[in-house]
């Protein structure tokens, strides 16, 4: 890529700052908002490398996109943007002016870091990591070159381009099965070695090897064969961190060794654990003395030479690589040298050209956009820089607001910088069509999906116009407005509009994309609303295998999508199969999100609706007392969720015939959701209807009369006279006063009822 090159229309490229084996790292300005940013490129590859190979790369590195993007911690390297130019994928990050831990121990003459310094980096990795693994992320590449210290003595984890998630776009045992090294042998854990279950305690074994590192200059295993620092990390207790350097408090010591336990379950909890044992190992500290010199490195012992079992296939094709700042072994190529190496080796500075005279600060305008398709004619030459910064902060604070739940206020939000964005930029700029498509998506979360329907056609049109057709970010309006569609009802519509995308999709990135696969889902969740079961389960099926082979079996999309297969087996009467389903999909849940995470609790719900359907009653029941302990743990009381679970748990009470209780767990619910959702909501009329079924169980028909007159009442008002529930309910009123004798009444009901029932459809 040529010097100061204008990439997506808006990102200068200045210079470079570090490259690795797969791409570069750029210094560059945003000149939409003037602000100086850090972008990452992935190389175009030779013919030398295979289509699966290039594959693989280019889906990891968009993968670190949406993995880092996620991330909102002071801890973390925060991701503006990401996209595709001229087939060259590009990362954009912010600039970050400072020193990874590689680089500071070079600086220090490979001599240990301050004991001072060394503590407050733990402190600060782990809070990081607290939070990753909180997302459920889990790093798998921590080493001191992906561990940023600035100047003003932030501590920034980098690079998450291996990284599993728990949650959110993850990555697969196919895009980890390639021959790449996945981590950097000096800091891989035991597990990660052996080929075993990796989690969030892999990281903290990773960190008490960078730990060992800047605390003593020199990794626990420090061979010059790669074989050899395998076996080390899997056999080889570590050296006492005090054998090398006296001055390490003793506490700071065990902390770090508990980190190195060979067994996840002897290592500390979680990162929070860590955290606080770190901070409370602060009080043991001596103060730090004027002109501090850490001892000199020592030497480590070589592992005892005894035969070792063997080692996964894939370390068959893993380098030394380097520790941090040592010198590796003659005849180990360096990580940016070695095609095969990592996306995510080393991004070092080490082998570039001298460096140049600092960069000028960018100029108080930015130069106007290059024409072109990112920047259609009518663009104003200069967009105001203090605007448009100031638009991009209320661009925030509406995605804020949304994560919050607050969605008619970040549509309003999103609506007026749109406004704006279109008087500054054009209706066709991409930050436009951003603002728009966030509006539109904030509409639907909010419950009007009519007025989403039009904005996300416009982002559509918009964005065909601009970017093409099939252009990922047009394909990704239009698929948002088939979801739209199917809320208002309009499958049919819907289904058309899900398998146009579709069939472009796969066109332009292939069957098993990840985004393909979402459009699979959604059209296997419309088929099943358009009544074609046994098509809906079928695709879901399918999807459910392919994204179990692409993002893996836990992947929080491939249990989705399991959830789907097991809703739509539900539908077809096949109650055992489903309740299987459901078990399995909360099981992994709870591995990979925790027990009480919002789509846990879900999974376990509908196992208990299976449950009842088989006449299961006493295990429903219990399993809805734990749901309802959980949901209140979680959420609260009068969560609407903790409420659906206790309208499970009274049905249940009324299958087993403990009347009395249900009846009064359902009055119960009812007043809740009316005070919570309002007098009519449906799930509040649901409630009411619960109550009246068991006052007519009791043989309190007088009582159970009123009860269904009042539902039907609400849902007339809320649906119309028509509406099927509320003939359904007119129906259940018709049935108490046949039972109170009132015959000439009940006949009269179901006669209207009837009427309409045999009325033909219209429209």
């Amino acid at each position: 890529m040529a010097e100061t090159r204008l990439i997506h229309g808006r990102y200068r490229l200045l210079e470079v700052i570090g490259r690795g084996g797969m791409g570069e790292v750029w210094r560059a300005t945003d000149e939409s908002l003037g602000r100086r940013v850090a972008v990452k490129c992935l190389k175009p590859l030779g013919p030398r490398h295979d289509d699966g190979f290039v594959t693989v790369l280019r889906e990891r590195f968009r993968r670190e996109a949406r993995v880092a993007a996620a991330l909102q911690h002071r801890g973390v390297t925060v991701v503006h943007d990401f996209g595709e130019a001229d087939g060259t994928l590009f990362l954009v990050m912010e600039l970050l002016e400072g020193r990874n831990l590689s680089q500071l121990l070079g600086d220090n003459a490979h001599r240990p870091l301050p004991v001072h310094d060394v503590v407050d980096i733990a402190e600060q990795v782990a809070d990081a990591l607290a939070y990753t693994h909180r997302q459920g992320i889990v790093h798998r590449d921590l080493k001191p070159a992906n561990i940023m210290r600035l100047a003003d003595g932030t501590v920034k984890i980098c690079d998450f381009g291996i990284a599993r998630l728990g949650d959110g776009i993850g990555a697969s045992s196919r895009l980890t099965g390639t021959g790449i090294a996945m981590g950097t042998p000096h800091y891989m854990s035991p597990e990660q070695i052996g080929g075993g279950e990796v989690d969030h305690r892999s990281d903290l074994y990773s960190l008490g090897c960078v730990l060992y590192e800047i605390a003593t200059g020199a990794p626990p295993f420090d061979q010059d064969d790669t074989w050899a620092i395998l076996i080390g990390h899997r056999d080889t207790p570590p050296e006492p961190l005090r054998k090398r350097r006296a001055d390490l408090p003793p506490l700071f010591e065990r902390i770090v060794l508990d980190l190195l336990a060979k067994a996840p379950e002897a290592r500390p909890a979680d990162a929070g654990d860590l955290r606080r044992r770190i901070t409370g190992s602060r009080a043991a500290l001596p103060a730090p003395p004027p002109g501090y010199l850490p001892h000199p490195q020592v030497p480590v012992h070589a592992a005892p030479a005894v035969p070792a079992p063997r080692l996964p296939h894939w370390t068959g094709s893993m380098t030394l690589g380097r520790p941090s700042v040592l010198v590796t072994a003659p005849h180990a190529a360096p990580p940016w040298e070695d095609p095969a190496a990592s996306l995510t080796g080393h991004w070092t500075t080490a082998t570039a050209a001298p460096p140049r005279s600092p960069v000028p600060p960018a100029p108080a305008v930015p130069p106007a956009p290059a024409p072109g398709p990112l920047a259609p004619a009518g663009f104003p030459a200069v967009p105001p820089p203090d605007l448009l910064g100031v638009l991009a902060g209320r661009h925030s604070a509406g995605l804020s607001l949304g994560r919050l739940g607050r969605w008619e206020e970040a549509a309003e939000a999103h609506q007026a910088v749109a406004a704006e964005r279109e008087r500054v930029l054009g209706p066709d700029h991409p930050d436009t069509l951003t603002s728009r498509y966030e509006q539109a998506f904030a509409l639907v979360r909010a419950g009007r999906p009519a007025d989403a329907l039009r904005a996300f056609g416009r982002v559509a049109d918009g964005r065909a116009r601009v970017l093409g057709a099939d252009h990922p970010d047009t394909l990704r309006a239009r698929q948002e407005t088939a979801y739209a569609l199917g809320r208002l009802g309009r499958h049919a519509d819907a289904h058309r509009v899900y398998a146009e995308v579709l069939e472009a999709r796969e066109r332009v990135m292939g069957a098993e994309h990840p985004d393909t696969l979402r459009c699979r889902h959604n059209l296997a969740f419309t088929l099943g609303r358009l009544g074609r079961l046994e098509e809906s389960y079928r695709m879901a099926y399918e999807v459910a295998a392919a994204r179990a082979r692409v993002l893996g079996p836990d992947h929080p999309d491939t249990l989705g999508t399991r959830y789907e297969t097991a809703h739509t087996l539900g539908r077809l009467g096949r109650w055992a199969d489903a309740l299987g389903t459901y078990e399995q999909v909360a099981a992994a849940r709870a591995r990979v999100l925790g027990p009480d995470h919002p789509d846990t609790l879900a999974a376990r719900y509908e196992a208990g609706v299976c449950l009842g359907r088989l006449g299961r009653g006493r295990e429903a029941l219990e399993l809805y007392r734990d749901l309802v302990a959980a949901r209140t743990r979680a959420q609260g009381a009068d969560d609407p969720e903790t409420l659906r679970a206790r309208h499970g748990l009274g049905v249940n009470l009324g299958r087993l015939g403990r009347w009395e209780e249900a009846l009064a767990e359902a009055r119960e619910v009812a007043a809740a959701r009316a005070r919570v959702l309002g007098p009519d909501h449906p799930d509040t009329l649901v409630s009411c209807r619960e109550a009246a079924v068991c006052l007519g169980w009791l043989g309190r028909w007088s009582e159970a009369l009123d009860g269904y007159r009042r539902v039907a009442e609400g849902r007339e008002r809320a649906f119309g006279p028509d509406h099927p529930d509320t003939l359904a309910s007119r129906n259940d009123e018709a049935q108490c006063l046949e039972r109170l004798g009132r015959h000439a009444e009940a006949v009269e009901l179901y006669r209207r009822v009837a009427a309409v029932t045999r009325r033909p459809a219209t429209g």
